[in-house]
């Protein structure tokens, strides 16, 4: 808008001269024009000056109005969008911590860390959350907050944050049954999972994940009541595991030959954190790249590594289901790989890594494909 600069300074104007009923008329006027126009970051800067301002005094109706009106804004201000998030009103607070991304991690992780149970149960309904930010929920949370964000399919889980759910699904078999249908578990707390689980969270599970059928008719539960490690047998192997791969890494030993070592011998763990440490990626998603069944992810990943075929389809046999692939497809997934460049497939990847290191800052949940 041509005319905005003359505007702001009337609105400005209004601050100083106006009544409370004109002041509040005047921040719905700005409210509108930052809504419908486009402006420069710092026409923007100055938008929220004024909003700040006007909105100082206004009652809990009101800011709970204009948080409605701005959650969904990608121009909102920063200032004016951080200030609705910290309202100790969860019906101000609540949209913005839930819908708005104009919301950085930093104030994502001390609203989660300071505010009520209403407030981090809104924000683990955002439609992506960081590991930071989930960290923080699945340990200060209670019951609701902890199945909410459990549930969303846009909640990305460090490895501890996995382990703290595992925790708290002893004896809550929702939660447990959510948890186990998360398709980015990683497999030893898929396998801790399965060993304290009850029956009929075993018999759901199988039923939905099919995939993973065998692995949880397989998996051994201790009905002697003699697991005494903090979180059951599985971890102890997977961290014996994760010792011994990432000493190899350190040393500079993790090779080509060791990882089609690993998947020839059916070493599921190793095999994933050792794709993970190359490729600078969480073991998690090295596993469902592993078991992804289209196997266009390990194609990438061996590619971007530059492995020869014969690794690329050790790691195909690893994750295919019964260890099987029928061999016209396996003649595909050849070709697929032989037209796969390196250096693509290196951009892939970096891209990958550079928009994960980027949610740090957003919180947004990058994905590998």
């Amino acid at each position: 808008m041509d005319d905005s600069p003359a505007l702001l300074h009337e609105l400005e104007d209004s601050i100083s001269q106006g009544t409370p009923d004109s002041r509040e008329r005047a921040l719905w006027h700005a409210t509108d024009l930052l809504i419908a126009g486009r402006y420069s970051d710092d026409q923007i800067w100055l938008f929220g000056a004024i909003i700040e301002r006007l909105a100082s005094e206004i009652e809990i109706k009101a800011r709970a109005q204009l948080a409605d009106r701005l959650a969904r804004v990608e121009s909102a201000p920063v200032n004016v969008v951080n200030k609705l998030a910290s309202d100790k009103s969860i019906a101000v607070a609540g949209q913005i911590l839930r819908h708005s991304n104009r919301l950085d991690v930093r104030a994502l992780v001390t609203s989660a860390s300071t505010q009520s149970q209403d407030h981090l149960l809104a924000i683990s309904k955002r439609a992506t959350l960081c590991e930071a930010v989930t960290d923080v929920l699945v340990t200060r949370g209670n019951r609701e907050v902890v199945h909410s964000v459990a549930a969303n399919s846009g909640a990305l889980f460090s490895e501890s944050g996995f382990l703290a759910l595992l925790k708290r699904s002893e004896g809550d078999y929702i939660l447990a049954e959510t948890l186990g249908q998360r398709t980015d578990i990683p497999r030893h707390v898929f396998q801790q999972l399965i060993a304290k689980a009850s029956g009929e969270v075993k018999q759901k599970l199988g039923s939905e994940r099919p995939e993973l059928a065998d692995q949880i008719k397989t998996s051994v539960t201790d009905v002697t009541g003699s697991i005494h490690a903090t979180f059951g047998p599985a971890s102890a192997q997977y961290f014996a595991a994760k010792k011994a791969v990432s000493s190899l890494h350190r040393q500079g030993n993790l090779s080509e030959t060791q990882i089609c070592a690993y998947a020839q011998q059916q070493k599921r763990d190793e095999a994933a954190i050792a794709l993970s440490l190359l490729c600078s990626m969480p073991v998690n998603v090295a596993e469902r790249a592993i078991h992804d069944q289209t196997g266009e992810m390990v194609l990438i990943l061996a590619s971007a590594l530059d492995f020869s075929w014969d690794t690329a389809m050790a790691l195909l046999f690893l994750g295919a289901p019964e260890g099987r692939i029928a061999a016209s497809r396996l003649d595909d997934l050849k070709i697929a790989f032989s037209r796969l460049k390196p250096e693509t497939s290196r951009t892939v990847l970096q891209l990958y890594q550079s928009r994960r290191q980027a949610a740090t800052q957003t919180g947004v949940t990058p994905r590998l494909r």
